[in-house]
């Protein structure tokens, strides 16, 4: 995957703001190499919407809920490049209300 990436699974501690307190959303296997079920079996890393499961986020998802929780819309948040609109949550991203207190 290259030097210092690691595109499967990451932790982000996330504390104000309006986010939930005391909570663990998701899990990793046993050598945090891969999102894993409740039971620890490792999960597809590639979760999508038609394709989801609880306990995964994308990062979309995680991009959006941060600028949620600061006030921005994040399907308004766009830049022009090369005459084409983009965000920085891409077309995917979707507020996860999980997180939210």
């Amino acid at each position: 995957y290259g030097r210092d990436h690691h595109p499967r699974c990451f932790t982000v501690w996330m504390a104000g703001g309006g986010v939930k307190p005391g909570i663990t959303y998701g899990q990793t296997d046993d050598y945090a190499y891969n999102i894993a079920d409740p039971d620890g079996q490792p999960m597809d890393p590639q979760p999508s919407r038609e394709k989801w499961t609880p306990g995964s986020m994308h990062v979309h998802d995680l991009n959006a809920t941060i600028l949620h929780l600061a006030g921005i819309d994040h399907k308004r948040l766009t830049y022009r490049y090369q005459g084409r609109d983009f965000r920085l949550t891409d077309v995917h991203g979707h507020v996860m209300t999980d997180l939210i207190a």
